[in-house]
């Protein structure tokens, strides 16, 4: 398995406020998948904002087949920024009143680009939303690395305050997560949708706004129409 990889110039981890335990546990999280890789400071394009990601040029190696094996066991989403969550961030710091001022959650955060985006651009509060456990300790360091501040949950259903706009990015991808989106409105007004996966998706709760275009860093060599990202929209019925 060989991908191919460009992305911005990184930066070196000691330039970077977040505490060293905290990056090394992640990196012993990402080496036991991949003996050699570890996470940079990397700057994201058009954001005034910087993520810990795989350092690229562990994926312009071939990767062994336990390797290979052990990352479709166990995908570590949360040391990559993928493309409908880029576009999202880039489209939520474009669109600012969309979150100012208000609570926001990002379902199936991973590294917690939106989230991260959406603080920046003046969230009253963003919660980082994943069942892994991993990837919400990703969150933390990519808050800390960018000095804002997130909060944290492992679990939408375990929230009972409403939400005024609830994100989600890359959800669509996985059928199994398709019957969350009837179940979305009953945690926020809002939600907003980002996909590059499913094509002609319908669903009677939402529509399709506009298309965005996004790219995955460190690059996978994705095709083209996986970097045209759908932004969906839906109110819900109870605002």
């Amino acid at each position: 398995m060989m991908f191919n990889a460009k992305m911005p110039a990184p930066s070196l981890a000691m330039e970077n406020p977040v505490h060293p335990s905290l990056i090394d546990q992640l990196n012993s999280a990402l080496q036991a998948r991949v003996a050699d890789a570890q996470l940079i400071a990397s700057p994201l394009p058009d954001l005034p904002l910087k993520l810990w990601l795989i350092d690229p040029s562990t994926m312009q190696r071939p990767f062994s087949p336990e390797e290979t094996q052990r990352l479709l066991d166990e995908p570590p989403y949360w040391c990559f920024c993928w493309a409908s969550g880029l576009a999202l961030a880039q489209w939520i710091l474009q669109h600012p009143e969309q979150v100012a001022g208000k609570r926001v959650i990002d379902v199936g955060a991973g590294s917690g680009i939106v989230a991260l985006a959406a603080k920046q651009a003046g969230a009253k509060s963003a919660v980082a939303c994943d069942l892994d456990p991993i990837a919400l300790q990703a969150c933390r360091a990519n808050a800390e690395l960018n000095q804002l501040e997130l909060c944290y949950s492992e679990d939408l259903f375990s929230e009972s305050e409403p939400y005024d706009v609830l994100f989600a990015a890359d959800v669509l991808y996985d059928a199994a997560n398709l019957p969350l989106l009837n179940r979305f409105p009953d945690f926020a007004q809002q939600i907003i949708i980002a996909d590059s996966r499913q094509r002609n998706f319908q669903h009677p709760l939402f529509s399709k706004n506009q298309t965005l275009y996004g790219e995955t860093l460190p690059d996978l060599a994705e095709p083209e129409e996986f970097r045209q990202v759908s932004l969906y929209h839906s109110r819900s019925p109870h605002a």
